[in-house]
């Protein structure tokens, strides 16, 4: 455990977390929504830090993230613990859990590991990083190499200040609308493209992920207006549309339709998005292309990415294409 940051004294030895928009008012002996920052005596500590339930060299492109160092490998870590209740979740025997079985890292060994299984960068991922904020801020002030956070974005404006100039890349999951949040996440709304401005705004390399869920997210103008909101960022930001499977509390939604994510893609190039991709699904082509001149410039098959040495510029145009290369 370690004392938090980023939280206020109440009365009578309350606390409340402004981590994250949930500002959570936290009685002696209780925790927070996370499940992972807890009062000890009116003091706010992180009870994850250090607390690693899942380890493993990874592809970049799982992540996903395929404008950052194609090919390469990250130490991917985690731990348990999420600020969003997702019925949807795709990992919630940690996320949603209130103490799973972990191994304890201290941010040295977790730097040595990475080292060990020659990865590139650590890969903070798996439940939500931003609720382990003090273990992934001192693992990163370490590292000092490929920084990565794989989040939901929810988080207050100024913790994200203080993190981001040790963070290189990141993948932001942008989930849906207001009702979407409410209903499915089960916590108030955050515009999380907010999120995705300042990273990009700072230099953090950024791609954002949409899951689409029939029923849910997967309207025309839903798709339209994340696909705007985007592209006032900047239309170079690679988007990736994943295909949904009935998973946690959400069995009974079917898996989105391949033409689902086709509309998606076509939406998202009409609004000017220069990168999208489809993930969870093996019948399309992921391969990276020049928005310029459509020459096919990295070759993909699931997570293995093929094709000659590529600096970030195309061999047929010249255009620049956005992203860390090598």
């Amino acid at each position: 455990m370690k004392e938090a940051l980023f939280w206020k004294d109440l009365p009578d030895k309350n606390v409340q977390c402004v981590l994250c928009p949930h500002r959570c008012v936290i009685f002696p002996g209780k925790k927070g929504f996370c499940k992972a920052r807890a009062n000890h005596s009116g003091v706010l500590v992180s009870e994850s830090y250090g607390r690693v339930t899942s380890y493993a060299p990874d592809p970049i492109e799982k992540k996903p993230l395929y404008h950052f160092k194609p090919g390469s490998r990250v130490f991917s870590i985690g731990t348990y613990g999420c600020n969003l209740a997702c019925d949807f979740c795709q990992n919630f025997e940690i996320s949603q859990a209130e103490s799973p079985p972990s191994v304890t890292f201290s941010p040295e060994e977790v730097v040595e590991a990475m080292r060990r299984e020659d990865c590139s960068g650590i890969a903070y991922t798996y439940s939500e990083p931003l609720t382990w904020y003090e273990f992934v801020l001192d693992t990163s002030k370490i590292n000092r190499e490929d920084n990565i956070i794989v989040t939901n974005g929810y988080i207050n404006e100024g913790p994200l200040e203080h993190l981001v100039p040790h963070i290189d890349a990141a993948n932001v999951d942008v989930k849906g609308g207001s009702e979407f949040y409410r209903t499915l996440c089960h916590s108030p709304y955050k515009n999380v493209m907010e999120t995705v401005r300042t990273l990009y705004d700072s230099g953090v390399h950024v791609e954002a992920t949409n899951l689409i869920i029939p029923g849910h997210n997967d309207g025309e103008d839903d798709l339209r207006r994340l696909c705007s909101e985007l592209v006032e960022v900047s239309p170079d930001i690679p988007l990736h549309f994943s295909r949904f499977f009935p998973h946690y509390r959400l069995t009974g939604v079917s898996p989105t339709p391949i033409n689902t994510l086709d509309k998606a893609a076509s939406i998202a190039k009409d609004a000017g998005v220069n990168y999208v991709y489809l993930g969870n699904v093996w019948e399309r082509d992921t391969s990276t292309t020049c928005p310029s001149c459509g020459t096919k410039l990295l070759d993909r098959t699931g997570f293995s990415v093929r094709g000659p040495a590529f600096d970030g510029t195309c061999p047929q145009c010249g255009a620049k294409l956005y992203g860390v290369w090598k």
